[in-house]
């Protein structure tokens, strides 16, 4: 799904005005009536907003439902996109779009500036894009005949990984500098760096080791748990700043959990045993416990632990996970809960594959741009998107076939959305 933003220039403050409305009646309509879209617009005249409908559709940032029982249209992603891309032109924190950086299962990365020429990098969340094949099967909430738009698991992907990097980057974690969040869109820092898979040699390799469990455990002292700290959502910079900078960058944070989850210990240890892994089979680096060394303020050589271990090394000092609402410190409302069981479900079947294709063959580095760390684990096709697109078409076309014969298994869920119970 790409984005195109050469049309934006010549919409018009009233195009706005009813492509907002849509999205305001999508709260409680899978199909938003074209009345309603007037009266939420505020537009003077029906013709007016025929009109400025007529023009969105021909862009594609809404669309008609075919074989509608009324007359209506639904908002879509590129519309979503223009909605979130205005209200960051509005607070002035964007002013042009570049280049695509990456394009992700959960993402699209695109390198963008300020007015000032400052580069940037904007992350556009996309869940559900590419996990339409197994929906039945990792969506417990939809069995259980409940329903979310992935739109609005985007923006709350958004939001909660905004609000994980201004926490952490007020408390000095190396973290890109967050800037802005609108909707599903996040504006942040471009690191200039390379992903830490393509690492080959490192002029210190025991402190670059050492480093990322120390910050695993501050980050679980701080009451986090980052549940995908691999070797591809770290960025190694290409120029440290001052001998204090670490030298790497963290990324990617949705999917942060509380110290407290029931599984934490789990995630804890998962996150270790990835960045020892990584380290084992390709940069060929293994420390081993030695009760010698009585040091326990770094891990690996030359201190007391070769890695952190939950039970032992963790001392909470702050309660970040209390105060961004982290998944397991409290009850969550269903929105948070279909968010968390969304990108989990799609962390731990990447985890899988991944471990899988260690298992037949060692790293091999890969001739990539320096940007592809901004994207996500594993890169996805414009077939598989199409593919994914289809799907969601016969969704629908079954949704209104059940409309048309009446049939009793068809439900709408607290959102608003046409869902059909198994």
């Amino acid at each position: 799904m790409k984005l195109d933003t050469s049309h934006m220039r010549y919409l018009t403050a009233d195009d706005f005005k009813v492509l907002q409305a849509v999205e305001q009646g999508s709260r409680n309509h899978e199909v938003v009536p074209t009345q309603l879209i007037h009266n939420i617009s505020g537009m003077r005249s029906a013709s007016g907003t025929n009109r400025s409908i007529s023009d969105l559709a021909k862009l594609s940032l809404v669309s008609k439902l075919r074989n509608s029982k009324y007359d209506g249209y639904r908002l879509t992603y590129n519309g979503y996109d223009y909605l979130a891309l205005k209200s960051m032109l509005n607070r002035d924190t964007l002013y042009s779009v570049g280049t695509t950086i990456g394009v992700g299962k959960e993402s699209d990365i695109y390198q963008v500036s300020d007015r000032s020429g400052e580069s940037k990098v904007l992350k556009i969340h996309r869940l559900g894009r590419t996990s339409f094949h197994t929906i039945k099967n990792n969506r417990d909430y939809l069995r259980n005949g409940q329903s979310a738009s992935w739109m609005h698991l985007s923006k709350l992907a958004a939001n909660k990984e905004y609000q994980f990097m201004t926490m952490l980057y007020d408390r000095n974690f190396e973290v890109p500098q967050p800037f802005d969040n609108s909707r599903h869109c996040v504006l942040m820092e471009h690191i200039r760096g390379y992903p830490m898979r393509r690492l080959g040699k490192h002029k210190n390799l025991p402190k670059l080791y050492s480093d990322l469990m120390c910050f695993i455990v501050k980050l679980a002292n701080h009451g986090l748990i980052h549940c995908d700290f691999n070797e591809f959502n770290i960025m190694i910079k290409d120029e440290p700043e001052g001998e204090d900078d670490p030298g790497y960058v963290v990324i990617d944070f949705p999917q942060c959990i509380s110290i407290q989850h029931q599984d934490a210990a789990y995630y804890f240890k998962r996150d270790v045993d990835c960045i020892r892994r990584f380290f084992k089979k390709k940069l060929k680096y293994e420390p081993q416990e030695d009760a010698t060394f009585l040091d326990t303020d770094g891990f690996g050589d030359g201190f007391k632990y070769p890695h952190p271990v939950f039970e032992r090394d963790i001392e909470r000092c702050d309660n970040l996970d209390e105060l961004v609402k982290a998944s397991g410190f409290t009850k969550k409302h269903p929105g948070d809960r279909d968010l968390e069981l969304a990108v989990q479900s799609m962390r731990d079947e990447e985890y899988t594959k991944e471990r899988q294709n260690e298992d037949d063959s060692d790293y091999e580095v890969q001739n990539e741009s320096d940007y592809s760390a901004y994207s996500d684990s594993s890169d996805i096709s414009d077939d598989e998107l199409s593919d994914s697109e289809s799907e969601g078409d016969e969704e629908n076309e079954r949704i209104i076939e059940a409309i048309s014969n009446g049939v009793s298994n068809l439900k709408i869920d607290s959102l608003g959305n046409y869902i059909l119970e198994e």
